[in-house]
């Protein structure tokens, strides 16, 4: 096997998931709740603004652990 092979597939696997990934960030830019939840946090300092998503990244961490969980349990082992 030639070690550009191996190199190519793994570009191709980081790419699929780049794209997953910018797909789901454009997903949640429309749903009406991410990033407006209590406890995000929003600073502003004149022309300077800050903007925290505590909250929103709490309450993602835990969905895409319970995600992770069930797509573990149906995997054959």
């Amino acid at each position: 096997m030639n070690p550009l092979d191996s190199l190519g597939k793994m570009l191709l696997v980081f790419g699929g998931a780049l794209v997953v990934m910018g797909l789901l960030v454009l997903l949640l830019g429309r749903v009406p709740f991410v990033g407006r939840l209590p406890g995000d946090l929003r600073f502003r300092w004149g022309d300077v603004s800050c903007y925290l998503p505590l909250m929103t990244g709490v309450v993602l961490s835990i969905l895409a652990t319970l995600a992770l969980n069930l797509v573990l349990r149906v995997l054959p082992k």
